[in-house]
C-alpha cells in the first residue's frame, strides 16, 4: 500500500517485462522511443497553476440545519519561479518542504427571507476572502495554517490551521485526512451569528439579542481523494464534518438551525503550465 512498495513493485516488473521483451525483437528491429520523464514536462517551466470547477454539497449558511447544492470554483496555485528573485512552490511530483500560495474563499449572500429561522434579521451581501497559504509537507504528513481578509458583507480577518496525513499508493493518487480549526474576527461572528436588539424585536423576540466575541469558530476532520487520470488533469473529492464551537455555538441563529456542519464535494480540474522568463 505504501509508495515505495508499489515503485519497487513497478520497478521490478518492468525490469522483468523490458528484458524479455527485449529478447524478442531482432537485431535489425528499433525499440519505440522512452516516453519523457514526469519531470520533463515542467523543464523551464516558470508558473504552474490550476483551475477547474465541481459541485459542493454544504449548508445553506453557517450554522444552518439545511443542505444546499451549489457550483464550486477549483483554483491552485504549483509554483513561481521569477529569475534572480526568488523560487516557491514545485514544479512536478516531487513533495515536500515548505509551499507558500494564494488563499480564496467567498460566502454567498444570505437573504433573511428565504429562511424561516432568519426572518427579521436582515440580508449580508456576498463574502469575499483573499490571504495567503503557509504549509510544511514531509513524505507523509503536512501541517498548513491560513489567513484571509474578508471583504464585501463584512470586514474582517479570518482563516484555518490543520494537519493532514498523506497516502500515495499510486503516482497518480493522493489521499489526505486530518484535523482543521477555523478562526474568525469579531466583525465577522456579530455579522453572521450576532443579534442586535432591533433585530431580536423585527423576529418577534423569537430569538434573543445576541454579541459573540471573535476567536475560534469551528473544529473538525476533513479528507480528501485527488486522481490523475491524464497527465496534467485532475478528478477531486473532499468531504468535511465540522462542529461550530464557542461563542459561535451559543448563537441563537445556530440554536435555531445546527451545529453540526457536512459538506462534500467533486470536481475536474485542469494543470496549467506557462514559461514566463
Amino acid at each position: 500500500m505504501t509508495p515505495r512498495s508499489y515503485l519497487l513493485a513497478t520497478t521490478a516488473f518492468l525490469s522483468i517485462s523490458g528484458s524479455t521483451f527485449a529478447a524478442d525483437v531482432g537485431d535489425d528491429e528499433t525499440l519505440p522511443p522512452e516516453a519523457p520523464a514526469v519531470t520533463d514536462r515542467y523543464a523551464g517551466v516558470d508558473l504552474v497553476f490550476e483551475i477547474g470547477a465541481g459541485g459542493m454539497i454544504s449548508p445553506k449558511y453557517e450554522g444552518s440545519d439545511k443542505y444546499e447544492v451549489s457550483p464550486s470554483p477549483i483554483i491552485g496555485f504549483g509554483y513561481l519561479n521569477i529569475p534572480g528573485l526568488f523560487e516557491i512552490g514545485s514544479t512536478g511530483p516531487e513533495t515536500g518542504g515548505l509551499d507558500i500560495s494564494p488563499s480564496f474563499n467567498m460566502i454567498g449572500e444570505r437573504k433573511a427571507e428565504d429562511f424561516d429561522a432568519l426572518k427579521g434579521l436582515g440580508d449580508v451581501d456576498a463574502t469575499y476572502e483573499v490571504g495567503i497559504k503557509l504549509g510544511y509537507e514531509w513524505e507523509f504528513a503536512e501541517i498548513y495554517g491560513e489567513a484571509r481578509y474578508a471583504f464585501g458583507g463584512v470586514e474582517d480577518i479570518v482563516g484555518e490551521a490543520g494537519a493532514n496525513l498523506i497516502l500515495r499508493p499510486t503516482p497518480e493518487l493522493e489521499l489526505k485526512a486530518g484535523p482543521f480549526a477555523t478562526f474568525a474576527g469579531e466583525k465577522y461572528t456579530e455579522t453572521y451569528f450576532g443579534v442586535t436588539a432591533a433585530q431580536s424585536a423585527n423576529t418577534g423576540f423569537r430569538l434573543d439579542p445576541y454579541d459573540p466575541k471573535g476567536g475560534i469558530k469551528s473544529v473538525g476532520v476533513n479528507g480528501s481523494a485527488r486522481y490523475e487520470f491524464r497527465p496534467d488533469w485532475f478528478l477531486n473529492a473532499d468531504a468535511s464534518y465540522s462542529q461550530l464551537v464557542g461563542d459561535v455555538a451559543d448563537s441563537p441563529i445556530v440554536k435555531a438551525g445546527d451545529e453540526n456542519q457536512f459538506t462534500f464535494g467533486l470536481g475536474l480540474s485542469k494543470r496549467f503550465t506557462l514559461d514566463l522568463f
